[in-house]
């Protein structure tokens, strides 16, 4: 139940940006944009009801909208610089205990109520909103234009991680893992503990870089290579599980498929280099690959 009034709550802001994004007459291409963001809207308040086939179909039309270049971003609220700037000052450091609020309620629900996994993230940001109006003393009208603002800066990237986890799922299910094992088998020798690991990393990270979600890449990965080339060979699951999923990260931070880390930044901060912040991470990223064979290696073991 908490999860799907979570669904319901994440459809109706999206039938809120819907209705702005009609609403703006400068907008040229404004039905266009209005459709996309009110399907995925409407995915979201009835995907128990709607049936899978009209789902996907849906789910093409967003596609084909955004293919042909219909969904824009019209006239957003204009921030009052100086009321911004008082409000700032007041606020001080306040403004990070929203933030912290999310990551520690979520963090606390997942240890503490095991049934309530899969909704901490949810509880928290609501709990962070009603902390947002009280130490800002915003107005609810606010909270829309910024609503607005945000799903529309992101604009179409902002579906990517839906996409890309149902995208892992569909790839799983087609055996897309078994395929993997046999092409790393012809080239990683079978009882080598250290290119099993360089293999299951590597793997980890480009897969990840190719669907943009770590997640959607550990199944498939992990059935085609971390099974029969670490696993097998003695590795301790939990930590070689662990750091693949944190390897596939790295891979996060060089591909432009994860918009959520790396395309709305740059749209948040209207950076003219939309890759200014791949081109930032990707030193820190080979690093870090190095250090988790290096980790996976000595401590799985």
């Amino acid at each position: 139940m908490l999860l799907e009034i979570t669904f319901v709550l994440i459809g109706l802001q999206l039938l809120h940006t819907a209705w702005r994004a009609y609403s703006d007459k400068t907008n040229p291409n404004r039905i266009g944009t209005a459709l996309f963001w009110g399907i995925s809207g409407l995915t979201f308040l009835g995907g128990q009801f709607i049936s899978p086939m009209l789902i996907g179909i849906m789910v093409c039309v967003m596609g084909l909208l955004s293919l042909f270049k219909q969904v824009k971003v019209g006239t957003l609220p204009v921030v009052d610089e100086e009321k911004a700037e008082e409000r700032s000052t007041r606020m001080g450091n306040k403004i990070f205990i929203p933030v912290l609020t999310l990551g520690v309620v979520a963090l606390i629900i997942g240890f503490t109520i095991e049934s309530f996994n899969v909704v901490g993230i949810a509880i928290g940001a609501i709990l962070a909103t009603i902390i947002i109006f009280m130490v800002s003393r915003a107005k609810p009208s606010e909270f829309l234009n910024e609503n607005s603002r945000m799903v529309q800066q992101v604009s179409t990237t902002g579906i990517l991680p839906q996409l890309l986890a149902a995208l892992g799922a569909v790839f799983t299910a087609a055996g897309v893992g078994d395929v993997i094992a046999t092409l790393i088998g012809g080239v990683v020798p079978a009882d080598s503990r250290f290119f099993g690991v360089v293999a299951y990393v590597l793997g980890m990270a480009i897969f990840t870089g190719i669907m943009g979600n770590a997640f959607a890449a550990f199944t498939v990965i992990t059935a085609g290579i971390g099974i029969p080339f670490v696993f097998a060979l003695g590795a301790d699951p939990f930590v070689a599980g662990a750091l693949a999923m944190t390897a596939g990260y790295c891979g996060t931070l060089m591909t432009p498929m994860a918009g959520n880390f790396n395309a709305l930044p740059a749209a948040l901060l209207r950076m003219k280099n939309e890759y200014g912040v791949i081109k930032q991470q990707i030193p820190v990223a080979i690093i870090m690959i190095v250090a988790h064979i290096a980790l996976m290696y000595f401590f799985a073991f």
